[in-house]
């Protein structure tokens, strides 16, 4: 991986704006910016589209995929398997580009521990938790999406409590309050830590 280039990533629980987060920071930089994307056993949601925004697979040929070491993480989450193929990380990093993953909690631990000793990683991993204000804040924005049935809402709030007691195991948090000031606290954080790789 060049010196000039960096690992974003940014977690956080569900709900919290990780998404719509890394679309407009994807879109204002576009030239110099890409995602790493992720592969999960779960369904597409309703307009998803397999290898632009995660590489879909059967938990055979995860598991399969585990098996031969082709993950840098996986982990199970909520009713699924998700994870980072090497390869999604290693076949863009043959040119000056930054990368940004959007990732969950134990993938995000995952990374800052491979990346103490892998030297495609280390050096070049900046991590970023979007902390949302309160748990209500999370109730509301699942709801409102309207992606997601009610039980599936309270596992992802049981998860969301979990998660937000590891905000201190990452270099950045950005406290939630409106899109807008989200968005240019993470701003910020991307163009600081570039002009300091």
């Amino acid at each position: 991986m060049s010196h000039d280039s960096l690992l974003l990533l940014i977690s956080g629980p569900a709900g919290s704006g990780k998404t719509t987060l890394c679309d407009r920071l994807l879109e204002e930089f576009a030239s110099g910016l890409q995602r790493v994307i992720t592969t999960t056993t779960r369904l597409p949601r309703e307009g998803e589209v397999d290898g632009v925004d995660y590489h879909f697979l059967d938990e055979a040929e995860f598991l399969h995929k585990v098996d031969a070491s082709e993950f840098y993480e996986y982990a199970r989450v909520h009713s699924g398997y998700y994870g980072t193929q090497k390869s999604a990380i290693r076949e863009q990093l043959n040119c000056d580009m930054d990368l940004i993953l959007n990732i969950d909690v134990q993938g995000a631990a995952s990374f800052r521990k491979i990346a103490r000793s892998d030297a495609t990683l280390a050096g070049q991993l900046v991590t970023v938790f979007i902390q949302p204000a309160s748990i209500d804040q999370i109730r509301e924005r699942l709801l409102h999406r309207g992606k997601d049935t009610s039980d599936e809402i309270e596992r992802r709030l049981i998860t969301a409590e979990q998660e937000m007691t590891q905000k201190d195991f990452f270099d950045h948090v950005i406290i939630s309050g409106t899109k807008e000031a989200d968005y240019e606290a993470f701003r910020h954080l991307y163009l600081s830590n570039r002009e300091g790789s």
